[in-house]
C-alpha cells in the first residue's frame, strides 16, 4: 500500500511565492518527463485560449484530468509553452514522501489541500490565487488518479466552490474582469508495441502468480487471463471463496461487499454509489481518534488494517468495464493494454516500468465563465456540468463513469483540526 494517508495532525504546506524554481524546473522538463515519466514528446494545443484569459486578466483556473502520477509535470508544458507560472493543490501525501520531492513540489507552485478532512487554509488560499488573479490556479478535479486515460471519473465539486467565491470576490474588486475555468486534456499515447515491451514485465508477473510464464499466448489474452487470476485471489482472501459471473460484475461486488462491512461500523449505514466518495468518508471516520491520539497501540493497528481495505478497495474500483474490448480501436486498445498492465504492477508491487515511449497531446479548452451567483439545478452545478462535458468531448470519449451518488448516508464525524 502506497503512503497517501498519515495518521498524524495535518499541517497545511503554503505556496512558495517566487519563480525562479518554476523557471528553472521547466528548462529541465525535457529530461525530467522523459527520465522519470518515459515520455519522448509533447504537443500543446489550444495556449492561445489561456493566453486570451492572462491579457483579459482574469481569474483563471486551469482543471485537467488525472490519469497518471506523470499529469502535475506534463501541466509543466504549459506553464513553459505559454509561458506562465502557476500554482496548484496538491494532496498532503505528496509533500510527506521525501524531503526533496517536498522541496521542489511547492517550488513549482504546488501548496497542500487536505483530503481526509476539511481544510479552509487551503480552500483561503485557493480563492484568493483565483480572486486576486496573482496566477493561474492547477485543479486535479477528480481527486485521484484513474489509471486510465480514456475515462473521466466524477468531478468533485469543490472546483465550482472555489470559482463561484473567488467569482464573487473579484466581482467587487475588479469589476472588469472576471474568473473563468480552462477545461485541460493530457492525452497519453504509448508508441510502443505492447507484445514486445509488456512481456519482460509480465514475465515477472505471471512468475509471481502462476509460477510460469504464459509466453506464447497473445499479449491480451494473457492480460486477461492475469486480471481473472488476480481477482480470483482478492475474493478468496476477503469472502474465502471465489465468486461466479463476468469478472466486471464480481469486482464491483467484491469492492461493495468490502467497503460496506466498513460502512456499517464506521458510518452506521452500508451505502452505494460513487466508490471514490465512499472512500473518502470511511477514512475520516477511521482517522479521527488516530489523528487525536486517542487510540492504543492494539486499535490502531485494527484501524490500519481497516484503511488497507479501503484502500484496495478503491483500487480495484478503478477497473474500467470493457476497457480491454477488442473491437475498440487498434491504438486506444494498445494503450489500455499498457495501462491494464501498469495497475496490476502497481497493485502487486507499488511500482510500475517506465517504458520511455509516450507521446502526450496537452489540450487548453476555451474558457468557461464563471457568474458569481449559484444557478440551483437538480442535475448539479452548471460548471461542473459544462467542465465535465467539455473534458470528455476533448477525450473523444463517452462516459465511461456515470455520475452515482452516495446514498443512505449519514454524515461522517470530521477529523480534529
Amino acid at each position: 500500500m502506497q503512503k497517501v494517508v498519515f495518521d498524524e495532525k495535518y499541517t497545511f504546506i503554503p505556496p512558495y511565492r517566487g519563480t525562479f524554481w518554476s523557471w528553472a524546473v521547466g528548462k529541465y522538463l525535457p529530461t525530467l518527463v522523459r527520465k522519470r515519466c518515459g515520455v519522448n514528446s509533447w504537443t500543446t494545443i489550444g495556449l492561445d485560449h489561456l493566453r486570451d484569459s492572462l491579457r483579459q486578466k482574469n481569474g483563471i483556473i486551469l482543471c485537467p484530468n488525472h490519469s497518471r502520477a506523470s499529469d502535475p509535470l506534463m501541466c509543466g508544458a504549459i506553464v513553459t509553452d505559454t509561458p506562465v507560472h502557476s500554482y496548484a493543490m496538491a494532496s498532503w501525501h505528496v509533500f510527506k514522501q521525501s524531503w526533496l520531492e517536498t522541496f521542489v513540489s511547492r517550488r513549482i507552485g504546488a501548496f497542500s489541500v487536505y483530503r481526509e478532512g476539511m481544510d479552509r487554509k487551503a480552500l483561503d488560499t485557493a480563492v484568493d490565487i483565483v480572486a486576486t488573479a496573482e496566477r493561474p490556479l492547477m485543479i486535479f478535479s477528480e481527486g485521484v488518479i484513474s489509471g486510465a486515460n480514456d475515462r473521466l471519473m466524477q468531478l468533485m465539486d469543490g472546483t465550482a466552490f472555489i470559482a463561484r467565491t473567488a467569482a464573487k470576490h473579484r466581482a467587487k474588486t475588479h469589476p472588469d474582469s472576471s474568473v473563468v475555468v480552462h477545461p485541460v486534456i493530457l492525452k497519453y499515447q504509448h508508441q510502443g508495441d505492447p507484445e514486445v515491451l509488456l512481456a519482460p514485465v509480465m514475465e515477472r508477473l505471471e512468475d509471481r502468480i502462476f509460477r510460469i510464464s504464459q509466453a506464447g499466448r497473445p499479449m491480451l489474452q494473457r492480460i486477461k487471463t492475469l486480471q481473472a487470476a488476480l481477482q480470483c485471489a482478492r475474493e478468496i482472501q476477503w469472502l474465502g471463496e471465489s465468486l461466479t459471473g463476468r469478472i466486471e460484475d464480481r469486482v464491483q461486488q467484491l469492492v461493495n461487499l468490502i467497503l460496506q462491512k466498513h460502512e456499517q461500523e464506521w458510518l452506521g449505514r452500508k451505502r452505494t454509489g460513487d466508490t471514490i466518495g465512499r472512500v473518502k468518508d470511511l477514512r475520516i471516520a477511521i482517522l479521527t481518534d488516530m489523528v487525536a491520539n486517542k487510540v492504543d497501540a492494539k486499535e490502531r493497528h485494527r484501524r490500519w488494517q481497516h484503511l488497507a481495505d479501503v484502500y484496495y478497495a478503491q483500487s480495484f474500483s478503478l477497473q474500467v468495464p470493457g476497457y480491454l474490448d477488442e473491437d475498440l480501436p487498434p491504438d486506444r486498445l494498445k494503450h489500455h493494454m499498457f495501462e491494464a498492465v501498469e495497475r496490476i504492477e502497481e497493485d502487486l508491487t507499488d511500482n510500475m516500468t517506465v517504458y520511455h515511449d509516450l507521446h502526450v497531446d496537452i489540450m487548453v479548452d476555451e474558457a468557461i465563465p464563471v457568474p458569481p451567483e449559484r444557478v440551483k439545478s437538480r442535475e448539479g452545478d452548471p460548471i461542473m456540468k459544462e467542465l465535465r462535458s467539455r473534458m470528455l468531448k476533448m477525450l473523444g470519449v463517452e462516459d465511461r463513469w456515470p455520475t452515482q451518488p452516495i446514498t443512505n448516508c449519514p454524515a461522517p464525524p470530521q477529523p480534529a483540526d
